[in-house]
């Protein structure tokens, strides 16, 4: 068994409150956890409300398929003109 994990730090520039901040965050995760079936939560900058970084798991038994899942994840937040990547970090243990 193998997981992969994906730390993406985002800036949310039209954010003015922790609220707005919730309302994007939570249709990100939403579409991810729908076309991914994984896993992903606000891990860090809680308090903060145009920062935000998300934790995202896969468990797979190949890592070219964990790979590939993490890049297409990745690549569908790049998409959303709501969001900023400022960092990413992807593992596969």
């Amino acid at each position: 068994m193998l997981v992969g994990t994906l730390q993406v730090e985002l800036l949310l520039h039209a954010t003015m409150s922790l609220k707005e901040k919730r309302f994007v965050l939570r249709s990100v995760k939403q579409r991810i956890r729908n076309d991914f079936n994984v896993s992903v939560a606000e891990v860090g900058y809680q308090d903060k409300w145009q920062r935000a970084l998300l934790g995202i798991a896969c468990v797979g038994n190949e890592k070219r398929f964990i790979n590939e899942v993490l890049s297409k994840i990745f690549h569908l937040i790049e998409r959303d003109d709501r969001v900023e990547i400022i960092d990413q970090l992807m593992e596969i243990d």
